[in-house]
């Protein structure tokens, strides 16, 4: 059987390009090659002279991202640019991953004055492409000391490691404040864009700082690479929009307001459970980055996820949210729900949308990835940790009066996300979906954007509503349990291996 090796650069377009040509002249007998990129620039005509006159015809191929190539269990991926090798996807199976870097040559063509002098540098890399892959596969295996494999440990960054203990360290921040300047939390609490906006100026802030950077980073461009892989997108936006919602106004129905009776007034039950419903309208957007890191997922595939769920987030959050509501016979105010909709979803995903194509366009992906995005991370978890220490300390009255009813409402929000992971998780299993999608996919399918859910449910009922308490739980709930179902996708993965 032949080894199967993929040439992996940022766009696909010369070096990975001339890797795959040449390796399917040099080694054909021996190597299943392929090449990729992490995005696709199209093919580099300088390329294809260079290696034409080798006489190499590569002018067939053409440019496509890893997403494109379909769930293929390859032995080895050769990362040939450091753009590459820094955000390397992870892949099916045990594929060893070797960086080989070479010069851009259509970097290094830029300052050239000449034709002839720009096709001297594609000339030079050519040739030592070919040393290099002269050498394979002998010299793969001696790279295996340098070798990072798709199933070596997890570790996360420090403030991700932590996250359960910075929302702990919050709440204790936020309830200590709110008891001892109740004055200066309510004036917070009231400040709004606007007279009669409610949109609270300090959280729509916040979210702000938290929302744009994710947007940032998602690329809607990457849709289409994934339609010949659609199975694993179209289970999570069908449990995402189609049955989590639905199930958590359920869950929230039977134990607000029957189960939990005897304990909660009829009101403040229909109160929490307009919250548990503001709470699961919304896929997560940011936290599901992490828990497919926890658990091999490809990280383009649930790119790609996040961003279809985007798009839907903002034509059908609103109308999810007021149909569920009234059911619920709880009255929402359309004008305000629409509000917060532009507020928190619009215009942060506009803005980091044209951020992004502008950018990209002006100064190219790689600066982008490396320079500019790389800014942002301080920023947002500086948002993330003010917004809820401010959640906590405008809620600091209920979370210590109302105790008893935080580990009620956690009832309906742990069991939600238990049945919709494990269900997404099942259909992914059954419709035979590779483990690095459906691990994601299931911990998307579970997932709730609670920033999203606190300001809204802050702006339309108040920050210290017992719907606002509602969403705060999940807060407090959310990252323990997610951590735990990454940790049954990790040991079922076998289930997946034998498919």
């Amino acid at each position: 059987m032949k080894m199967k090796v993929l040439f992996l650069c940022t766009g696909n377009s010369c070096r990975s390009q001339m890797a795959e040509g040449w390796a399917r002249a040099l080694k054909g007998d021996v190597l299943e090659v392929y090449s990729a990129g992490i995005e696709k620039h199209g093919l580099n005509p300088r390329a294809v002279r260079a290696m034409a006159e080798t006489g190499v015809d590569i002018s067939a191929h053409t440019s496509k991202t890893v997403a494109e190539l379909g769930p293929i269990h390859f032995d080895y991926v050769v990362t040939v640019c450091g753009h590459a090798n820094e955000h390397c996807p992870l892949f099916p199976g045990k594929a060893k991953i070797v960086h080989v870097g070479f010069d851009d040559p259509p970097q290094l063509a830029k300052t050239a004055k000449t034709e002839e002098e720009a096709l001297a540098h594609y000339r030079r890399v050519r040739d030592e492409i070919r040393a290099f892959v002269e050498t394979l596969p002998a010299s793969l295996e001696k790279k295996m000391s340098d070798t990072t494999t798709a199933t070596a440990p997890k570790r996360l960054a420090f403030f991700e490691r932590y996250l359960t203990v910075w929302v702990f360290l919050c709440m204790v921040v936020g309830v200590t404040l709110g008891k001892l300047f109740p004055g200066a939390t309510a004036a917070l609490s009231k400040l709004e864009f606007g007279h009669g906006s409610q949109v609270n100026v300090p959280i729509g802030v916040l979210l702000w700082l938290m929302i744009y950077p994710m947007m940032l980073k998602v690329d809607f461009g990457a849709i289409g690479g994934i339609a010949k892989r659609p199975k694993g997108l179209m289970v999570t936006l069908l449990v995402n929009w189609l049955i989590k919602p639905f199930s958590m106004a359920l869950l929230a129905w039977v134990f607000m307001q029957h189960v939990f009776a005897p304990w909660i007034a009829p009101e403040i039950a229909k109160s929490y459970t307009a919250g548990l419903i503001i709470l699961a309208a919304a896929p997560c957007t940011a936290m599901v980055f992490v828990w497919s890191y926890l658990t091999d997922g490809d990280p383009i595939y649930t790119l790609v996820q996040v961003a279809v769920n985007d798009l839907i987030m903002l034509v059908a959050f609103a109308p999810l949210v007021m149909f569920l509501c009234g059911v619920a016979h709880v009255v929402v105010p359309a004008k305000v729900l629409i509000t917060s909709v532009i507020v928190f979803i619009v215009i942060p995903l506009s803005a980091g949308w044209l951020t992004r194509t502008a950018l990209l366009k002006s100064h190219g992906p790689k600066w982008f990835d490396q320079n500019f995005l790389p800014k942002f991370h301080p920023v947002m978890v500086g948002a993330l940790l003010l917004t809820l220490i401010l959640i906590f300390a405008f809620q600091a009255q209920n979370l210590t009066s109302r105790w008893f009813a935080v580990l009620l409402i956690a009832v309906p929000i742990v069991i939600q996300v238990y049945f919709n992971s494990g269900l997404t998780y099942l259909l992914m299993r059954r419709l035979r979906v590779a483990h690095n999608v459906a691990a994601p996919g299931a911990l998307i399918g579970a997932s709730n954007f609670f920033e999203l859910a606190v300001a809204v449910a802050i702006t339309l009922f108040g920050a210290d509503s017992p719907a606002a308490l509602a969403t705060v739980v999940g807060v407090l709930v959310e990252v323990p349990v997610m951590l735990s179902v990454c940790k049954l996708c990790n040991r079922t993965q076998h289930w997946y291996q034998t498919d």
